[in-house]
Formats: C-alpha cells, structure tokens, sequence
C-alpha cells in the first residue's frame, strides 16, 4: 500500500509543477478576420454562426473558456487549434490563391453537411455552437454562393 501512496503524490506533484507551465494562446486581433469578412460578405446570422463555431479553432483569435488554464487540458486545445488552423484559416484567407478558397468552401460545405463541423466536442462544452438544420442551410446557402464568386473569377478574360 505504501509504493501506491508514493505514487500518488508523485503523480500529484507532477500535476501541480505542469500547472506552472502552458502552451502560447491563440490570441490575434479581430482585424486579422478584415479580408475574409469583406471578401464573402456573410449576412449577420451567418457571421454570427461563424463566430460561434468556427473562428475559435480557424483563426488567430480563440476566446478561451476558463478551463483552458489547466494542464493538460490547455495542451489538448492548444493542439486541436493548430490542427483546426492548419486544414482552415480565416486569419491567413488574403493568402489564399482563389483555387484554394473555392476548395475550402467546398470542404466547409461538405463538413457542416454532413456535422462534422463543429467537432463534438467542441459543441459538447459551446452549446450554442450546436448548429440547428436552419443554421446549417443559411451557412450552406452562403457558401454556395461564395463559390459561385470564386467560380467567376476563375473563368479567362478573354
């Protein structure tokens, strides 16, 4: 029983020491979303959408919740914001060939089509990333419809 004990506090104390130390936060300005919100122009309702289920994992600016200060928990979202940046960023969208844009609103489509996006557990801690069918369609519609700018632009002057 005694090697379980000694165990336990080591296992305590380590938890306390990586209390100490975190991952960089994910903390830009709002500024950085200018190029993207101008270019496909997204009505209120799907702003607002987007601000509550995507920016925080596809931009460099997260709102964290409070839990976010624990080890390892800090890690573990401090990793899906890197992956989630990596496949979509909308702070790095002026970078974007037209090519690349119109595929990745054909991803997004794809992905809220089917729920894939927002991940579960990320709408397991945001409800109100939890998109209703209505929500879902007015996203879709938008998207579609951005693509279909892209699709133009994509067309030889001749």
């Amino acid at each position: 029983m005694k090697i379980v004990k000694k165990i336990l506090i080591a296992l305590l104390l380590v938890l306390v020491i990586a209390q100490f130390f975190s991952p960089d936060k994910n903390t830009g300005d709002t500024k950085d979303l200018t190029a993207f919100l101008e270019e496909t122009k997204p009505n209120e309702e799907v702003k607002a959408i987007l601000k509550n289920t995507c920016f925080d994992c596809h931009s460099s600016n997260t709102v964290y919740p409070w839990y976010s200060k624990i080890t390892p928990v800090n890690y573990w979202m401090a990793e899906h914001v890197e992956d989630g940046k990596k496949h979509l960023n909308f702070s790095k969208w002026a970078d974007y060939s037209i090519k690349r844009k119109d595929h990745k609103f054909e991803e997004l489509i794809e992905e809220v089509e089917e729920k894939e996006m927002p991940l579960p557990s990320y709408t397991w801690s945001h409800t109100e990333a939890d998109l209703s069918p209505e929500q879902i369609e007015a996203v879709v519609a938008w998207a579609k419809k951005v693509r279909m700018g892209y699709a133009l632009q994509s067309i030889p002057q001749k």
